[in-house]
């Protein structure tokens, strides 16, 4: 390994040490805590905490590939767990948000020109935006009030900057990309009501 190498593996794993402790703490507290890069998040509400580089594509979207859809998810995981998840080398699996269910706050893991590996399908990974929901499918207790408006307020923004219509056909379920083996967001998954507040923040 070169001095280059070491050098960049080192600054990757304070990143990642870094990006760790600002979620524990950010979980524990139920508080927002600092951005814990020198970057700035795409959604300015948003706390980034990035996945690791073998969990997304660096691209140039929307020059390189359209953004045209945004993708909902549910995380069958807590909101820490995922978000080490998504931080921990050879992964291979990454979302651009995670919405936590307590409070609704947002983490940025990967930036929106990037493309993160969230639907189970290439074509659809390079031109959606994922947003992960801490929860599960079958248990309506992290489907927040909070959850629903934060994650509404998200979407708004994502589909005003790349123009996206609010309709059913943009703004889809993960059980909806082809070829998908998840059933996620799951019945429990209030879609009406998503919607009309999607709108209403638009």
């Amino acid at each position: 390994m070169t001095g280059d190498e070491r050098a960049f593996t080192r600054r990757r794993l304070v990143a990642g040490v870094a990006a760790l402790a600002a979620t524990t703490a950010c979980a524990s507290s139920g508080a927002p805590n600092p951005d814990t890069s020198s970057e700035a998040p795409s959604y300015p509400e948003a706390q980034w905490v990035p996945a690791d580089i073998t969990n997304y594509t660096p691209a140039n979207r929307p020059s390189s590939h359209p953004v045209q859809l945004v993708i909902v998810h549910v995380t069958q995981e807590t909101f820490p767990d995922t978000l080490m998840l998504f931080g921990r080398p050879g992964y291979r699996a990454s979302a651009h948000y995670t919405v936590r269910s307590q409070d609704g706050h947002v983490a940025q893991c990967v930036r929106e020109h990037d493309v993160a590996w969230h639907a189970g399908n290439a074509r659809y990974n390079w031109r959606s935006i994922g947003v992960e929901h801490e929860g599960r499918v079958d248990e309506p207790r992290w489907f927040t009030d909070a959850l629903y408006t934060r994650s509404a307020a998200l979407t708004a923004a994502i589909c005003h900057r790349y123009r996206i219509p609010v309709d059913r056909r943009h703004i889809i379920g993960h059980h909806e990309v082809p070829g998908a083996d998840h059933t996620d967001p799951g019945p429990l998954w209030d879609w009406p009501r998503y919607m009309r507040l999607v709108a209403a923040a638009s």
